[in-house]
């Protein structure tokens, strides 16, 4: 069996990484979404917010299910079997930094495969903290983010 580990913070789930959930879920007997507990970055979303939004947004995809984690990103893959890793690229911004992750990732565990998605043209231009930036200044997200995310973004904004 084929599986997979498309991992991040996902602060929040954008619809540029359900684009990446849901090809990855045709190549990949089971996608493992892994929640990544203690990012380095600002986050706006609890790790039970997080998994819960993606849990309600990866739903229509049997073989997709969603996992938090806390350790190496190599480990969480160890631990669910995976052979692969997905990541998506927007740009060539991205690149630099996934080149360098994918090199870290090959020397700990070698025999783990980094796959790099490119998003989907109309999200090339989407990430989690743009969607949280419009939506702090009031901006309607609902084009950007699953309705789950965007009912718990203006429950945020109204509170």
């Amino acid at each position: 069996m084929r599986t997979a580990l498309y991992p991040g913070s996902f602060d929040p789930v954008t619809n540029g990484h359900l684009d990446i959930i849901a090809r990855a879920s045709q190549l990949f007997d089971r996608l493992f979404v892994g929640v990544y507990a203690n990012p380095r970055k600002d986050i706006v979303f609890s790790l039970e917010d997080r998994v819960r939004m993606l849990t309600t947004a990866v739903e229509r995809w049997p073989n997709v299910e969603v996992k938090s984690f806390a350790n190496l990103t190599v480990e969480c893959a160890r631990e669910i079997g995976a052979q692969a890793l997905v990541r998506g690229l927007r740009a060539v911004t991205d690149f630099e930094y996934e080149f360098q992750l994918a090199a870290m990732y090959q020397q700990l565990r070698p025999e783990l495969e980094v796959v790099c998605l490119m998003t989907s043209v109309k999200y090339s231009f989407l990430s989690a903290s743009l969607v949280k930036e419009v939506a702090k200044l009031g901006g309607n997200v609902d084009a950007f983010v699953p309705a789950v995310v965007a009912a718990r973004l203006r429950e945020i904004q109204t509170a």
